[in-house]
């Protein structure tokens, strides 16, 4: 939700540390693999309660993850980058909140519906990314005025800034992990709500011409 309007703030920051980087001579799918490397630590260190750690190696793997994309702008964007980055988010998300069960059995239960949120808000987005790529149509994800990053990209309530938010706050407040997974989660399902209905405006009903039959396509790959 605030993650375009943020973008504009802390893009001239990023760009100034990213030409600091290139000058290093570190590429941008380095600097992702980094940042997931210090997001899986972040989850380490919630399991023995070290959350003041967890919460720094949180911020450095957040910092990471903007210098990734400036760095990728500045030496030219590739889809394998587009591919880490994303992978590597959502794994870090998922991984930080399954720890939180593995400090405490009594957040398992918010930690998994937490989880089935992420996997809902996920596949939406990858989904609408993937049908908006094969059919040139990207609707309200143009209108938002953020149509392309590394893929056709629909936003939503709980976006990356409110992802990061919350899971920076259970990690400075982790008694309160429970109100705030079903809390956040709640709001993840007002997003995948939202991103099936753009998916319905969208994309037609019907295939149209000229373009394959990507079930004939899955079925010979099948055999």
């Amino acid at each position: 939700m605030f993650d375009a309007r943020l973008n504009r703030y802390l893009a001239p920051g990023l760009g100034k540390l990213a030409q600091g980087l290139d000058w290093l001579g570190l590429r941008a799918d380095q600097v992702t693999l980094a940042g997931f490397g210090c997001g899986v630590l972040a989850g380490c260190a919630v399991i023995p309660g070290w959350f003041w750690l967890a919460l720094g190696l949180f911020a450095l793997n957040r910092l990471a993850d903007g210098l990734d994309g400036a760095l990728a702008r500045l030496q030219g964007p590739t889809e394998r980058g587009a591919f880490l980055d994303i992978v590597a988010d959502f794994l870090n998300y998922g991984w930080l909140s399954l720890c939180f069960a593995f400090y405490d059995s009594a957040n398992a239960l918010a930690a998994a519906f937490l989880l089935f949120s992420f996997i809902g808000t996920g596949s939406s987005f990858l989904a609408y990314a993937i049908m908006a790529e094969r059919s040139g149509s990207a609707g309200l994800a143009a209108q938002q005025g953020h149509k392309r990053k590394g893929f056709f990209y629909l936003g939503g309530l709980t976006e990356g800034a409110e992802t990061i938010l919350v899971l920076a706050a259970m990690l400075v407040w982790p008694t309160e992990f429970i109100w705030l997974a079903v809390f956040f989660g709640l709001a993840c399902w007002l997003t995948t709500g939202w991103r099936i209905y753009a998916a319905w405006q969208d994309f037609p009903a019907t295939r149209p011409p000229g373009q394959g039959d990507f079930s004939a396509g899955r079925k010979m790959a099948d055999d």
